[in-house]
């Protein structure tokens, strides 16, 4: 593994804590998970399975340490490599018919959607609360969290296009 993308990806982490850790909790603790934009950013930027694995399973301890979600501790950490595996999948699928412009944020909001799925699901039967709790949750904190996780995706790719492009860090395709 490159020291200098291993960098990358925990700065990538350090501020998708940052975020996670201040947003307010929505409803019965659950709040959005910005560090899954920071995740999914760390996907498209070196997509190589090696790297998505490590980057996956930091982001699902740092998730559960920083979640305030009954029962959210267990289901982040099995959330967030099924999510990241799932959507290097998509990714590699398509990113050579669309441009990555368009299938971040397409992805991103995907994305934010299967690991709410499985967030809620694993945190649910955990709670015990599997009968009518799901779809109140899905509709309130998880497709408002694919919309902010979407913009942040459509704002922040971009910039960090340009950045790599202008300073040309090693990518996860180079042999060095």
């Amino acid at each position: 593994m490159n020291t200098r993308i291993l960098v990358i990806l925990s700065l990538l982490i350090g501020i998708g804590t940052v975020l996670h850790a201040v947003v307010p909790p929505v409803l019965f603790g659950v709040k959005p998970d910005m560090l899954l934009s920071m995740m999914f950013l760390g996907i498209i930027l070196f997509p190589k399975p090696k790297y998505v694995l490590l980057l996956s399973i930091a982001t699902g301890i740092i998730s559960a340490l920083t979640t305030s979600a009954p029962g959210g501790q267990i289901a982040n950490i099995i959330d967030k490599p099924i999510t990241a595996m799932v959507f290097l999948g998509m990714f590699l699928l398509i990113r050579k018919h669309v441009p990555t412009t368009v299938t971040a944020p397409v992805l991103t909001a995907v994305g934010t959607m299967i690991s709410g799925s499985i967030f809620l699901s694993v945190a649910l039967f955990i709670v015990g609360m599997m009968e009518g709790g799901f779809l109140a949750l899905f509709l309130a904190v998880v497709l408002p969290a694919a919309a902010v996780n979407t913009i942040l995706m459509v704002i922040l790719y971009p910039i960090v296009q340009g950045i790599f492009n202008r300073s040309r860090p090693i990518t996860a395709t180079q042999n060095i």
